[in-house]
C-alpha cells in the first residue's frame, strides 16, 4: 500500500482498517466530497452535502458511520432512508461491503418486498437500517418489535427528493419515532431550499456543515452531451435509429434510455425488443423479483439496454454505462443532470443524447443554463430513420395494444388505498380530496406556465407579432388555458430557434423529413399493394 494514498484517508480520520478495506475495494484516495464531510461527520456535526453524481457521497457518510459503529457495536445504529427500492439495495451493498469484517447486519426496508420477514429482521436489531419512508412508516405504526430511539445517525439520501410532497407524512411518522440527539447527514446531487430550511427535520445549526461542489459546471467534464432534432410525431423512430447506429459502433456498450412514465417505458421496452433491440426495462409497477432481475440482467451484460423511468435516475451506480439517451427532456433540470449522471461516472468517458422537437428549446434553454454547458448535435441518418417510419409506428401501436392501461392505474389506486387502510382513514373520503388536490395542482402549474411565457413574450417584444401574441394571452385569462399555453409556447420556441444559430434551420430540416417520411410511405404502401395483388393473382 502506497504510503501517500494511505495518508489521505488518514488525514480525515479515518482508521487503518477501514483503510485497508477501501484498497481492497481499488479506491486509493478520497473524492471531493469525501474530503470535504468525513471529518465533520466524525467529529460529530451534522452535515448537508451536494456534488455530481458519481462523486462516492455514499462512502462520505458510510466510512464515519462504521468507523464509529466499531467503536461501540449495537442495534439499530443508523438508519438510511432513500426514494427508491434499486437505491436502498445498492446502498445497503456498499455498507455490507465496507463492514465485512465487523460482521455487519444490514437491513432492507421496501415496499415489494415480504412484510412479516421485514419484521423479523427489524427484531433482531441490525446495525444498519436502509429504508423507503413509506415501508418503514408502517412498521412504526403498525408493530412494537423494534426501536429506533438509539440511533446516532439519520442520513437522508437523495434527500431533495425525499424532502417532496409524497414523503412528507411518512417522513413526520419516522421523525417522531428517532431520539432527538442524534447526527443528521443529508446528501444529494442538488440542494433546494427543502433541504436547507426544511421545518420537519430541524438540524443542529451551531455544528452544521453545508457543503457543495465548487465546480459550477454540474455534469462532469468527461461527458460528452449532445442532442437529436426530430419531428415531435417521429420520436421514436429517431429513438430506434439513435440506438441502432450507436451499436453499429458500439454493440457490447451499456445504455439507458429514460422516459417520463411509466407506461412509455413499458410500452417502448416491447416495442423496441419487438423489432430486435433486445432490452429490459425498470420503473415502478413492476414488481420487486422483477425490478431486481431488470437490474441484474444488466449489470451482468446479458442485456445491455436498459429502458428506466426517473426510478433509475438517481443515485444507481451502474459504473459501466456509456450511453444515456433521453427519449423527452425530463421537466426540471435537476432531472436532467440526475439522469445524464448514471454514464461519465468515477473519471470514465460518457455520452448523454437527447431527443428534441421544436417545441423543447425553450426547456433545453433552461437546462443548458442550469449546467453552464451548450448541448451539441449529435447527426443521425435522416434518410435511415424515414424508411422504419412505418414499421417503429405499427409496432408501438400493436404493443400499446397488447398492454392493459387499466392495470397500470388499478395498481397506484389499489397501493393508495392499502396505505390509507392501514392508517384508518375512509379510502372512498381520501380519494375524493386526492383528485381535488390533483386538479388544483394542476391548474396552479398551467397558471405558473402561463406567467412565464407572458413573461418571457414580454422580454421578446422585438416584433409586432410577438407583442399582439401578448395580448391574446393576457385577454385569454383561464377561459381557454391549455390553448393559451400551447400557442405561447410555440411562438416562444419560434423566437429562441431564430435567436439561436444551432436552431435556425430547423423548421427546414423538420419539413423535408416530412417529406421524405410521406415519399417513403407511399413506396412501402404502393409495394404492399404489389404484394397483395401478385398473392391473389397467384391464388387464382
Amino acid at each position: 500500500m502506497d504510503e501517500n494514498d494511505e495518508r489521505e484517508f488518514a488525514e480525515l480520520g479515518i482508521k487503518p482498517w477501514l483503510i485497508k478495506q477501501l484498497h481492497s475495494l481499488g479506491i486509493k484516495s478520497p473524492t471531493p466530497i469525501q474530503k470535504g464531510c468525513i471529518a465533520r461527520i466524525l467529529a460529530g456535526d451534522d452535515c448537508i452535502g451536494a456534488a455530481k453524481t458519481g462523486s462516492g457521497k455514499t462512502f462520505a457518510f458510510a466510512l464515519p458511520i462504521l468507523q464509529h459503529l466499531a467503536e461501540d457495536p449495537y442495534g439499530i445504529f443508523a438508519l438510511v432512508l432513500t426514494p427508491t427500492h434499486e437505491l436502498a439495495y445498492q446502498i445497503a451493498d456498499q455498507f455490507s461491503i465496507l463492514g465485512q469484517s465487523l460482521k455487519l447486519r444490514v437491513c432492507i426496508v421496501t415496499g415489494g418486498s415480504d412484510q412479516l420477514e421485514e419484521a423479523l429482521k427489524l427484531a433482531k436489531r441490525p446495525h444498519i437500517v436502509v429504508a423507503m419512508p413509506g415501508r418503514l412508516a408502517d412498521h412504526i405504526s403498525g408493530c412494537d418489535t423494534f426501536t429506533l430511539k438509539k440511533i446516532k445517525y439519520l442520513v437522508l439520501d437523495e434527500a431533495d427528493r425525499l424532502f417532496g410532497e409524497s414523503f412528507q407524512d411518512d417522513l413526520e411518522t419516522i421523525f417522531e419515532a428517532l431520539p432527538q440527539k442524534r447526527q443528521n447527514l443529508l446528501f444529494s446531487a442538488t440542494i433546494t431550499e427543502d433541504v436547507k430550511e426544511s421545518k420537519i427535520l430541524p438540524l443542529n445549526r451551531d455544528h452544521l456543515l453545508t457543503w457543495t461542489d465548487t465546480d459550477t459546471q454540474l455534469t462532469v467534464s468527461t461527458l460528452d452531451q449532445r442532442y437529436v432534432v426530430c419531428p415531435a410525431y417521429a420520436r421514436d423512430v429517431y429513438l430506434v435509429q439513435t440506438l441502432r447506429e450507436y451499436r453499429e459502433k458500439h454493440p457490447s456498450g451499456h445504455v439507458v434510455v429514460f422516459t417520463d412514465t411509466k407506461k412509455d417505458c413499458q410500452v417502448l421496452s416491447m416495442m423496441l425488443n419487438a423489432i430486435g433491440i433486445d432490452n429490459v426495462c425498470l420503473h415502478g409497477f413492476m414488481r420487486q423479483r422483477d425490478r431486481v432481475a431488470a437490474l441484474s440482467q444488466f449489470r451482468s451484460n446479458l442485456k445491455s439496454t436498459l429502458l428506466a423511468t426517473n426510478v433509475a435516475a438517481r443515485g444507481l451506480d451502474i459504473p459501466t454505462v456509456n450511453l444515456v439517451v433521453n427519449h423527452k427532456l425530463p421537466l426540471e433540470p435537476k432531472e436532467y443532470i440526475h439522469r445524464v449522471g448514471r454514464t461519465a461516472r468515477a473519471g470514465r468517458s460518457g455520452l448523454a443524447i437527447s431527443l428534441i422537437t421544436p417545441y423543447d428549446i425553450l426547456r433545453l434553454g433552461e437546462i443548458e443554463d442550469k449546467i453552464n454547458t451548450k448541448l451539441t448535435e449529435y447527426k443521425v441518418d435522416d434518410d435511415e430513420a424515414v424508411k422504419v417510419f412505418t414499421t417503429v409506428s405499427v409496432t408501438k401501436r400493436e404493443q400499446e395494444a397488447q398492454l392493459d392501461n387499466e392495470e397500470f392505474e388499478q395498481r397506484k389506486k389499489n397501493y393508495r388505498i392499502k396505505r390509507w387502510r392501514q392508517a384508518g382513514v375512509d379510502p372512498e373520503m381520501m380519494e375524493e380530496g386526492l383528485e381535488e388536490m390533483r386538479r388544483k395542482r394542476v391548474r396552479a402549474a398551467k397558471k405558473a406556465k402561463l406567467a412565464k411565457i407572458k413573461e418571457l413574450q414580454s422580454q421578446m417584444k422585438s416584433d409586432e407579432g410577438t407583442r399582439q401574441q401578448d395580448n391574446r394571452l393576457q385577454q385569454s385569462g383561464t377561459e381557454d388555458i391549455d390553448a393559451s399555453i400551447k400557442d405561447g409556447l410555440r411562438k416562444v420556441n419560434k423566437s429562441l430557434m431564430k435567436k439561436d444559430d444551432r436552431f435556425k434551420n430547423v423548421i427546414g430540416k423538420i419539413t423535408k423529413i416530412k417529406r421524405k417520411a410521406e415519399n417513403v410511405a407511399k413506396i412501402q404502401s404502393k409495394a404492399q399493394e404489389k404484394e397483395q395483388s401478385r398473392k391473389k393473382k397467384k391464388k387464382v
